[in-house]
């Protein structure tokens, strides 16, 4: 639409999205957001400063269009490591992100998963790096990443080794769950990258183990599942630990007030990238919900599974007991699958990943620890045996499928007490989703009880004797009183008490 045109613009910008123009080509050379930044020749237009130096107009003519990562003005052993990867074109955030990035801004992203996230902040960051020399000194890192998970921290880290391996930069993971002291010799001559969850960053620099005062850059990914698991409050206090001026780039699928809050205390004028609506799902995930009775959810799933043509299916249960006992009753059916929850351990955890990732696991049950972030290819069905209680984490689930262009389903079951849940996930979603009624009728569905008004006139209540605060005794009524009496007793079948 603005390819062959002639833009004009100074200063700073509070959005990229301009087609078919370098985004860098909208800063100023001089600006403090872009000193030290390396332009690709193909960026440079005329720049003219005016006789009292001040910025001038940068004129850009360019037919270029951001369908590959060399117009975004990576380094090249970054160009080469998408190659080994296999990587050509940009996903949108990533057109959009890594410019910004790359110009020194802040950033607040707004993405469902498997939009490239992890890409749109790691490849800038090196880049950053690598253009800005020297090495980090010990006990401490230049760019900190922190996740929510353990899973996807490790999955971050190796994105960041992936992408660096022809750069000479150094990076590290630490999270909790396992023994510290490795963690604490890693860090030791300092590191270039690290990825931590927000707990086991907190224990290494009470055991001054980690020095955050040289941190350089920020990274918050998955910011709306921290605010879920009481985490804003250790981000704080590990933000308190940083130099104020820094680059901060802010991840997060959802957007509530909270998260807004905390990302306008951490950013500063950032970019505003915006690749998919608020609380949207993935538009190739076919979706559908089942209405069960609880009792036939096992066999639900267990005929389900014997007649999908399924590569990879995941299977969320809503606590972690649940899990277990899904992952049991489909064992004792004749179907493999394994559970990964946060009691297991992490090499349990990470052993079961594996194993479904290079398919020797086709069925993984998980609470909502693996909602986030994993990056699992190839899952085909995603199914919903409990629904969740947070409608956020409806759309985060299933985003587990349908990654890298592929399509997907997912199935939701549900039975009377999670009408409501339902209700809220099509609110929040905006769409009525298409339902199966496989009910036989034994379970009515759950509504809120009617309130009483209290009846009019009758006798107050009193006190019994012997109680100074005016009550009865424990399980009686107080004579006279006009609440009814509780027959518990009464009702209780004759014999031994169960």
């Amino acid at each position: 639409m603005h390819r062959n045109k002639r833009f004009q613009c100074s200063g700073r910008v509070n959005a990229i999205s301009l087609i078919g123009v370098s985004p860098l080509a909208l800063f100023r050379y001089d600006s403090p957001v872009t000193r030290g930044v390396t332009f690709p020749p193909a960026y440079r237009g005329p720049l003219r400063r005016r006789e009292d130096g001040s910025a001038a107009h940068v004129e850009i003519e360019s037919d270029f269009s951001l369908t590959n990562f060399s117009a975004l003005g990576l380094a090249q052993p970054l160009l080469q490591a998408l190659a080994d990867e296999g990587y050509d074109a940009p996903t949108p955030i990533q057109a959009q992100a890594i410019p910004g990035v790359i110009a020194g801004r802040d950033l607040l992203g707004i993405a469902q998963t498997g939009t490239g996230k992890t890409a749109a902040f790691a490849l800038p960051l090196l880049h950053r790096l690598s253009s800005m020399g020297g090495r980090a000194t010990r006990n401490s890192c230049r760019v900190l990443v922190l996740s929510p998970t353990r899973e996807l921290a490790s999955q971050i880290c190796e994105s960041f080794r992936a992408y660096g391996r022809h750069l000479p930069l150094t990076s590290t993971v630490a999270f909790g769950g396992v023994p510290i002291n490795r963690q604490i010799r890693a860090l030791q001559r300092g590191v270039d990258v690290l990825v931590a969850t927000p707990g086991r960053l907190l224990d290494l620099t009470r055991q001054r183990a980690l020095d955050l005062s040289h941190v350089q850059m920020l990274v918050l990914d998955e910011a709306d599942q921290m605010l879920d698991m009481g985490f804003i409050q250790p981000i704080r206090q590990i933000v308190q630990q940083m130099p104020a001026v820094r680059q901060n780039l802010f991840f997060s699928a959802t957007m509530p007030k909270d998260i807004a809050t905390l990302a306008g205390e951490l950013l500063r004028d950032p970019v505003r990238v915006e690749v998919a609506p608020v609380a949207s799902t993935v538009d190739r995930v076919s979706q559908r919900v089942i209405l069960v009775d609880s009792a036939d959810k096992r066999s639900l799933l267990r005929d389900l599974l014997n007649n999908l043509d399924y590569d990879r299916t995941l299977v969320f249960a809503r606590t972690k007991h649940g899990a277990d006992k899904i992952a049991r009753n489909l064992a004792s059916d004749g179907i493999a699958a394994e559970a990964i929850h946060g009691n297991k351990s992490q090499g349990q955890r990470e052993r079961t990943l594996a194993a479904f990732r290079n398919g020797r696991l086709r069925v993984l049950i998980a609470t909502d620890i693996a909602a986030r972030g994993i990056d699992v290819d190839g899952v085909s069905h995603v199914i919903n045996h409990d629904l969740p209680n947070v409608p956020e984490s409806y759309v985060h689930r299933i985003g587990r499928t349908a990654r890298a262009g592929a399509s997907g389903e997912a199935i939701s079951f549900c039975n009377a007490e999670e009408r409501a849940y339902l209700r809220t996930i099509e609110k929040l979603i905006q769409q009525k989703l298409p339902s199966e009624d496989r009910r036989r009728g034994g379970e009515p569905e759950i509504v809120a009880p009617v309130k009483r008004k209290p009846r009019q006139g009758g006798r107050p209540a009193q006190a019994a004797k012997g109680n100074r605060f005016g009550q009865g005794a424990p399980g009686k009524a107080s004579k006279g009183s006009s609440r009814p009496q509780r027959r518990e007793r009464a009702a209780a079948p004759q014999g031994r008490a169960a």
